[in-house]
């Protein structure tokens, strides 16, 4: 009997152990695969954050054409997109600021020649999506105006580049505007954005034909700013915008 106890206890501890090893392996099995999937779950998170900001900041859909500047004309210009991007224009630039009535795109385009960036945006644009336009248009070389027609919410355009948005907290605006203002294809790089003119489409539009004289008040080819490169800072007695001049 001693020896089949001895047996049956030795038969118990073996069974026990092996128990113990199984109960082991489980846990490690356990931790480990809660482990791998905290792991893939983190891989997850980091890769969709990724994805998500580049896709909230990438400049991918900008889209880019290849006008030459310097072509000037005084009569209005049927520009091949809405707003425009570049191309003829009128000899006279539009002073950087903040207008809260259309502008001339023939005037505009000019500015952009000179490097500025114009926001654009739908005239039913909520209030606070406008006043984030305008902060962030108060700056210098920056147009702001709204835009009858315009196809998206909020279009941002500089010489030969533009980016349609469907909401003025859009992180690619900023980006735009960084990127593009003052840019390297700007062609009168250095040119001033004031000087020109203030007046929106309703106060001066642009004539469909050359007129023999100029209107009152209204630039011609013979008054229109000179283009030549800003040396000094701009004249502080520049024509202001007759919309909210940006502080």
């Amino acid at each position: 009997m001693t020896k089949e106890k001895a047996q049956a206890r030795r038969e118990h501890l073996t069974r026990m152990r092996e128990e113990q090893k199984r109960k082991e392996r489980r846990a490690a099995f356990l931790m480990w695969g809660a482990g791998g999937a905290v792991v893939v779950l983190l891989v997850g998170v980091v890769a969709y954050y990724l994805v998500t900001e580049r896709a909230a900041t990438s400049l991918d859909s900008v889209a880019t054409t290849k006008y030459t500047g310097s072509q000037h004309t005084q009569t209005k210009v049927t520009y091949k997109e809405t707003p425009p991007m570049g191309g003829e224009h009128n000899p006279a630039w539009q002073n950087c600021g903040i207008y809260e009535q259309p502008i001339n795109n023939e005037n505009a385009v000019h500015a952009m020649e000179h490097g500025a960036v114009w926001i654009t945006y739908q005239p039913d644009l909520p209030k606070a999506e406008v006043d984030t336009l305008r902060e962030l248009a108060a700056k210098d070389y920056m147009l702001l105006s709204p835009y009858p027609g315009l196809p998206s919410k909020v279009v941002a355009s500089s010489w030969n580049n533009q980016l349609k948005l469907n909401s003025a907290t859009d992180g690619r605006l900023a980006r735009f505007v960084t990127k593009y203002k003052n840019g390297p294809g700007t062609p009168e790089l250095g040119a001033s954005c004031s000087g020109g003119v203030g007046t929106t489409t309703a106060e001066a539009p642009i004539p469909a034909t050359a007129p023999s004289q100029a209107p009152s008040g209204a630039p011609d080819a013979s008054t229109a700013p000179s283009d030549a490169p800003a040396t000094d800072a701009p004249a502080t007695d520049a024509p202001a915008p007759s919309g909210t001049p940006a502080p």
